[in-house]
């Protein structure tokens, strides 16, 4: 109406000037750096199965998992502004500098761009992982989310972003196929599925106190990829440099969260878990570089090159 003051949420948005800082804060920019890992984990599996990556198909595939990876965040805090608004006040959409609209239409846009790019530089078989990859963030953010189903949602988010960079590798006529990797090789995308499902099953409880039990289930997801690692470096035997490399790197993954599980365990309150939760994560990007050493050096380097700037930007943002 002339003279009156528009208060409609179309007027409320276009109020809303977000920030470079605030769109990092809400798509949690230390924890993008910890999504290419996983598709240079998947090119190593394929190259320790015989295939060979262009490089610059994995460029684009490790720019489809970072693209999908702030979808995911993004949605998951415009789904959670209601809970958000009691318990993270200062978050972005419930401190009032990003409109929960405008979040949504952001995090959609994003899966769409991912599918189109993965399409794009890797073809069908690319864009369909990519397309159940971002289901999957749906299905967890906004429907399963606390949930047995929600906790292996989140887990199968990491393994298909690891199946992600098999397809980058597998993309040429010849190369073997998804489901011709072998049991073993298999393995490794199921257990960095089950990591990360018993890292948000501790995460889900972060503001609760008093779980041991998250706990231990988010260490005995460590153990287990840990077993997987012993596993592969068994079956394939790589020269003694890499399997030496291989086993620094898990070395450092135990100590990177080892450390923080040990002291939520001690005294399970929101200040020793979030931590816990914080370095789970960005332990990622060492296990993932301990398995991708098995392929070769080069692998593992890429890989684990990845925590320089999460870790430095987890200094300045939230991981979790």
């Amino acid at each position: 109406m002339a003279g009156g003051v528009d208060c409609s949420d179309d007027a409320r948005d276009r109020s809303l000037r977000p920030t470079l800082a605030d769109i990092a804060e809400l798509v949690r920019v230390p924890n993008l750096f910890t999504a290419p890992p996983d598709v240079i984990l998947g090119a190593a599996l394929a190259a320790i199965a015989g295939a060979e990556l262009a490089i610059p198909t994995g460029a684009g595939l490790a720019v489809v998992s970072i693209l999908l990876y702030a979808a995911g965040t993004t949605l998951n805090d415009a789904f959670d502004a209601p809970i958000d608004a009691r318990e993270r006040p200062e978050r972005p959409i419930p401190s009032g500098r990003i409109s929960r609209r405008s979040a949504f239409g952001f995090g959609a846009a994003l899966l769409v761009v991912a599918v189109a790019v993965a399409f794009g530089v890797a073809g069908a078989t690319a864009a369909a992982v990519a397309a159940a990859l971002a289901g999957a963030i749906v299905l967890y953010d906004g429907a399963l989310k606390g949930t047995a189903a929600g906790f292996l949602a989140m887990g199968s988010t990491r393994g298909l972003n690891v199946l992600l960079g098999v397809t980058g590798a597998t993309a040429g006529a010849g190369d073997p196929g998804l489901t011709e990797l072998g049991p073993t090789l298999l393995a490794v995308p199921a257990v960095v599925v089950a990591y990360i499902a018993a890292v948000t099953f501790m995460a889900a409880r972060e503001t609760e106190g008093g779980n041991r039990g998250a706990v231990v289930v988010a260490a005995a997801g460590a153990l287990a990829a840990l077993a997987v690692l012993v596993r592969l470096l068994v079956a394939v035997r790589p020269p003694a440099l890499e399997t030496a490399a291989a086993v620094t790197f898990a070395v450092a993954f135990c100590w990177w969260v080892g450390r923080p599980l040990r002291a939520a365990y001690a005294d399970p309150v929101p200040a020793t878990v979030g931590p816990a939760v914080g370095a789970c994560v960005l332990g990622l990007v060492l296990l993932d570089a301990a398995f991708a050493t098995v392929a070769g050096l080069g692998w593992g380097l890429l890989a684990g090159a990845f925590l320089v700037p999460a870790v430095g930007l987890a200094r300045v943002f939230d991981v979790t």
